[in-house]
């Protein structure tokens, strides 16, 4: 099955096609490259061959003679949405459809698209489904349930899109992000030996491995047709919906030495607990190898061999505001974040 990936340089992608190509997937890449300028550790020694192109640049020629689509490239996660809710819109709504249009134009039969449990928002009920309303409360959460409307009405019986929502990911990848709660806990831990949380750390936020999600990618991609057209699945684990504090506590337990604190409660009201035995169903082969433990003690593990510093941790490169921030400031990329010549 030859698989495109958009956004094969990010911090899933890079994960994603090694384990492609480890199967023996041909893979071929699309990533604009924001965040190629640094690795946290050596990545795989296979990489595919990829086009730098902006998502909305894509054409369907790019396309032409591939099996699958998987769709990462977007702008990740709520501050950057904050940053530039005009650009998030453009990029990751309107550019995630153009793509699967264009997919669509050239035969590519499976679309498997990257949304997020964050289109959950505030869950008014004790456990959420692929079937409950969703609310979300940010621009990135917003455009993900846009797309998933605008896409899912593209189904044919040449087409076959399918959503991931994934919880929140974790772990580590050579393109690292530290802006996301386990591995920025975590890396608190390990430069700092403490965890100052500023609220009280009540809400829930499901998690799953960066590897977890991988596999359930795979398990789509492998999957009859029947299973998986048209479907949306939250992916994880139910039993990995945790309080924001139960992950603090976790990682100050996995790193020697590290105390944590927690403050009143905070302004952000984003809480819900997630139901992931659709997925458990429909993809039976599909089951999380990680949890947030296993998890913590694989990033402590690496931070001491790589022998991280503060300067690595707080680097630019791997917190997605901060790098966007830069090639704006430098004039690297314009007003719509297409690179400048």
């Amino acid at each position: 099955m030859r698989v495109c990936v958009t956004g094969n340089d990010g911090y899933l992608g890079s994960l994603l096609t090694a384990e492609l190509l480890k199967r023996g997937y041909e893979v071929i890449g699309l990533d604009t490259g924001f965040y190629k300028e640094r690795m946290l550790y050596r990545g795989p020694s296979i990489t595919p061959l990829t086009q730098a192109k902006d998502v909305r640049q894509v054409e369907a020629s790019d396309l032409k003679e591939t099996d699958a689509v998987v769709h990462m490239a977007e702008l990740s996660n709520d501050p950057l949405g904050q940053l530039a809710p005009t650009i998030t819109y453009e990029i990751n709504h309107r550019g995630s459809v153009q793509l699967a249009e264009q997919a669509r134009q050239v035969g590519v039969k499976r679309f498997v698209y990257m949304s997020s449990c964050s289109v959950y928002g505030v869950a008014d009920r004790d456990f959420v489904d692929e079937e409950s309303p969703v609310n979300p409360q940010t621009a990135y959460a917003v455009c993900k349930t846009l797309v998933e409307r605008d896409v899912k009405a593209m189904a044919s019986d040449g087409f076959s899109p399918t959503f991931m929502r994934n919880a929140t990911a974790y772990g580590a990848s050579p393109r690292m992000r530290f802006d996301i709660v386990l591995n920025n806990l975590a890396g608190l831990a390990w430069t700092t030996k403490k965890i100052e949380m500023t609220s009280d750390g009540t809400p829930w936020r499901p998690l799953v491995h960066g590897l977890d999600i991988c596999r359930a990618i795979i398990a789509v991609l492998e999957a009859p047709r029947e299973a998986v057209h048209q479907q949306v699945f939250n992916v994880g684990d139910t039993s990995h919906n945790y309080r924001v504090r139960e992950i603090a506590e976790i990682i100050a337990d996995v790193f020697p030495g590290c105390s944590v604190s927690f403050g009143p409660p905070g302004a952000d009201n984003r809480s819900y607990r997630v139901s992931f035995e659709k997925i458990r169903k429909h993809l039976p082969k599909f089951k999380c190898a990680w949890d947030a433990r296993r998890g913590a003690q694989q990033l402590y593990e690496l931070f001491k061999r790589i022998d991280m510093t503060p300067e690595v941790f707080q680097h630019r490169a791997f917190t997605r505001l901060k790098q966007l921030e830069y090639l704006i400031r430098t004039r690297q990329i314009d007003d719509h974040f297409f690179w400048k010549e």
